[in-house]
C-alpha cells in the first residue's frame, strides 16, 4: 500500500471506531430509535451534499429502490441494533462484535447463496464465537440477561451486514451496476424514510427522552456526517484504490479504536477479555477473507 492508503485506512478505521462512542454518549438522552433515525438522516444530508458539490450525476438507471431497501438491511436495521447494544455494552464490546461481519457472511451465503463452505472458512466461524464468548462471559461487564441481549442485538447488525453484500450484488451489480456513491446516498434515504414513522410514533407518545445537551447534539452530527457520509467518501475511495478484499482490512482496525476511544473518552475498562476475544475474531475474520491459495500452473493447464 501508498502511505496515502495507509492514511485513508487508518482514518476510516478510527471514525468508524469512534462511532461506537458517539452511540454511547447519544443513546442515554435520545433514545436507540431516535439515535438510528437521526444519523441516517444526516448521512442522506450529508451524502447529498457530497454529491452535489462534486457533481454527480443523479442517474440511478431504475435501481433507486432496490438501493433503498438495502438501506433497511446495510443501514436501518443494523444502526437499530447498536443503538439498542449501546444501552448495555461497552463501545470497546460493540466494535470487537462488528468484526463479526464476515462471519456472518460466511453462514448466510452458505445457508442461502451457495457458498462453498471451506474449511479455512468453517474453523474461521467456530474461532469467531469462541471469541464471542470469552468477551461476553470472561469481560468486565457482569454477565447478564440485558448483556447477552446486547450482544446479540450486534450480532443481528452484523448479520445484517453479511445480507447486504449479497443483496447488493443480486439486486445492483447484476442488475447493469451503479456508482456507489449514488448507492450509499439511496441506501441512507431508504432507511431514513423507513425509520422516519417509528420516530415519529415514539415522539408523540414517549418523547425524546433526557436532557438533549450542545454535547449530545455534537456527538450526533459527528455520528450522522462523518461516521456516515465522510466514512463512506473514504471507503469508496479505498475500494478503487485497493480493491474489495484488501479494503476488508479495516475490519481488523475497528475494534482497537473503538476500545482506545472508550477508554480515553468514557473511561470504560480494558482487560485481558478484549484482548484474547478481540484476538479469536481478528484470527476468525482472517480465516474467512484471505485467498484461497492459487493452483500450479501445472494444475491449471491440466484442468
Amino acid at each position: 500500500m501508498r502511505s496515502s492508503d495507509i492514511a485513508r485506512l487508518l482514518t476510516l478505521s478510527a471514525i468508524w471506531g469512534a462511532s461506537f462512542l458517539f452511540m454511547r454518549i447519544i443513546v442515554p438522552a435520545l433514545g436507540p430509535l431516535p439515535t438510528a433515525f437521526f444519523r441516517v438522516t444526516l448521512g442522506a444530508i450529508g451524502l447529498a451534499v457530497i454529491l452535489l458539490a462534486m457533481r454527480v450525476r443523479w442517474e440511478f438507471k431504475g435501481l433507486l429502490g432496490a438501493a433503498m431497501v438495502l438501506g433497511v438491511i446495510n443501514s436501518g436495521i443494523p444502526f437499530v441494533m447498536y443503538c439498542l447494544a449501546a444501552r448495555v455494552l461497552p463501545a470497546g464490546y460493540s466494535a470487537i462484535l462488528n468484526a463479526t461481519t464476515p462471519l456472518m457472511g460466511v453462514v448466510i451465503g452458505t445457508l442461502f447463496f451457495r457458498e462453498r463452505l471451506t474449511g479455512a472458512k468453517s474453523l474461521g466461524v467456530l474461532l469467531g464465537l469462541i471469541g464471542v464468548a470469552v468477551l461476553t462471559r470472561t469481560g468486565p461487564v457482569t454477565m447478564s440477561g440485558p448483556v447477552v441481549m446486547g450482544a446479540l442485538a450486534c450480532l443481528v447488525a452484523t448479520s445484517c451486514y453479511g445480507l447486504a453484500g449479497y443483496l447488493t450484488k443480486r439486486w445492483i451489480t447484476e442488475r447493469g451496476g451503479l456508482d456507489a456513491k449514488l448507492v450509499a446516498f439511496g441506501s441512507q434515504l431508504g432507511a431514513a424514510i423507513v425509520l422516519l414513522p417509528f420516530f415519529g410514533y415514539i415522539s408523540a407518545t414517549e418523547g425524546i427522552p433526557g436532557p438533549a445537551t450542545g454535547g449530545v447534539w455534537a456527538a450526533m452530527a459527528a455520528l450522522g456526517f462523518l461516521c456516515s457520509a465522510v466514512a463512506y467518501m473514504l471507503f469508496f475511495r479505498l475500494i478503487a484504490d485497493l480493491g474489495p478484499l484488501r479494503s476488508l482490512t479495516v475490519t481488523f482496525l475497528i475494534p482497537p479504536f473503538g476500545v482506545l476511544w472508550g477508554a480515553l473518552f468514557l473511561n470504560e475498562a480494558v482487560t485481558m477479555a478484549h484482548f484474547f476475544g478481540g484476538c479469536f475474531i481478528a484470527l476468525a475474520v482472517w480465516l474467512v477473507c484471505k485467498p484461497p491459495k492459487a493452483l500450479p500452473s501445472t494444475s491449471r493447464a491440466a484442468s
